[in-house]
């Protein structure tokens, strides 16, 4: 079989660092997938964290209820972008409006946690752990789809198999599986020349001391190698792909970085980064204010992403969660308060977009969940569920979410 240039920079760190010298355990995973055909699935999990108003996000204008619960903070019908003459989108997130119309970008509605608290951390925990009102569970539920995926994935694992975006390890990620977080690339110091290596660095090295699997221990000097090299070609200076225009701020930096170790083929099977200031009690404002800036920041952020990733999008799936959502009446400081079900987004190359998933509850008095929020309709597992079997390969839904009934036939059947 003939492999032709292009085919190895895609599957190399080539792509990203030009012709400094690759380490041989990349060449070799570049050389290897390019025989076999084996493309590494991909899922991304971006978490909003302080609880976003999914009424204001995805709008349904069409409801009247909607603007005589919002006097001041409603979203007008005119700076809307309609998607299905019910619902649209904040202006704000003009940049998902290509993604929508090129039907790899799915909205699911009435979607969050089953579980009625209104505390940040818990909710935030539930959802993490993959146990909503099960405070109980040690790890994650992030981690716990890597347990049984299907081969080649996990003969073919690697120390960057799951990366967090953050200075720690967050609880979606925390189990048996390895999983290290990064900050910064730069700060990243693996090898034995450093005297202050980072935690994370650490930690990543201490995966390979105390590993049993004689394939992790084959390759762990080799991956050392490769995050030098990364270092060397100065990822400050990474170019992103034409058209990836990434804001300089927290969110926009934590994906361009997961988008460049993406692409120096490390292996990145999972992956996780979140985004706070959408806990808006005061002046949550409407075209403009704080939810306008804080999804503007969002929505270039995942679409300079997904811009970046160019054909490796076909393999990576993207979901967004929050731990609730808001109050479906404004109070009286022009804001929202904690309240019950939220929206979710389904980014990918196998996602069946163009569509806004859920049943849709309705925003009338009797309607409302506890009579002040927006009631429930689709467990944020089943959306998770579908991605982790559907996507990942990964059937084994009772271990990824104990204690949940999670069947295929349950699916929105949002993937292809």
């Amino acid at each position: 079989m003939t492999i032709t240039r292009r085919v190895f920079l895609r599957n190399s760190a080539l792509a990203v660092v030009g012709t400094a010298a690759v380490p041989s355990f990349l060449a070799r995973a570049a050389w290897g997938t390019a025989l076999s055909g084996a493309r590494t699935k991909r899922l991304v999990v971006m978490f909003q964290r302080g609880a976003a108003d999914g009424l204001n996000i995805v709008v349904p204008h069409a409801e009247p209820q909607y603007y005589a619960m919002r006097p001041s903070i409603n979203i007008p019908r005119k700076a809307v972008i309609d998607l299905d003459g019910f619902f649209g989108l904040h202006p704000s997130l003009a940049p998902f409006q290509p993604l929508w119309q090129q039907r790899q970008l799915a909205i699911v509605h009435a979607a969050g946690s089953p579980d009625p608290t209104r505390s940040h951390f818990d909710a935030q925990d539930f959802m993490e752990a993959g146990t909503p009102g099960l405070k109980a569970t040690e790890d994650g539920w992030l981690n716990r789809s890597l347990h049984n995926l299907p081969p080649p994935a996990q003969a073919q694992r690697s120390p960057f198999q799951a990366i967090a975006m953050g200075p720690s390890i967050p609880r979606i990620l925390s189990g048996l599986e390895p999983a290290i977080a990064m900050n910064n690339i730069n700060d990243f110091s693996v090898g034995g020349r450093n005297p202050k290596p980072s935690p994370a660095a650490t930690a990543f090295e201490a995966m390979y001391n105390h590993s049993l699997d004689t394939v992790l221990h084959g390759t762990g000097e080799e991956t050392f190698d490769a995050v030098k090299m990364l270092k060397s070609a100065d990822p400050s200076k990474y170019m992103p792909a034409p058209g990836a225009d990434y804001p300089k701020a927290r969110f926009g930096d934590s994906l361009r970085q997961l988008a460049q170790l993406i692409k120096a083929n490390l292996g990145v099977q999972v992956a996780f980064a979140d985004i706070g200031g959408w806990d808006h009690h005061v002046n949550e404002g409407s075209v403009d204010g704080q939810i306008a800036n804080v999804l503007r920041d969002f929505s270039q952020s995942i679409a300079a992403f997904w811009t970046d990733l160019g054909d490796l999008g076909e393999d990576t799936v993207v979901v967004t969660m929050s731990e609730f959502g808001r109050t479906a009446r404004e109070n009286g400081n022009r804001g929202t308060d904690h309240g019950h079900a939220n929206v979710m987004f389904v980014l990918g190359g196998p996602v069946k977009g163009g569509r806004v998933y859920g049943r849709w509850p309705g925003l009338e008095q009797s309607q409302l969940y506890e009579g002040r929020d927006l009631a429930l309709t689709t467990d944020f597992r089943q959306v998770i569920g579908e991605a982790v079997a559907r996507h990942m390969g990964n059937e084994n839904l009772k271990d990824v979410f104990p204690g949940y009934e999670n069947q295929p036939g349950k699916f929105l059947r949002l993937l292809g």
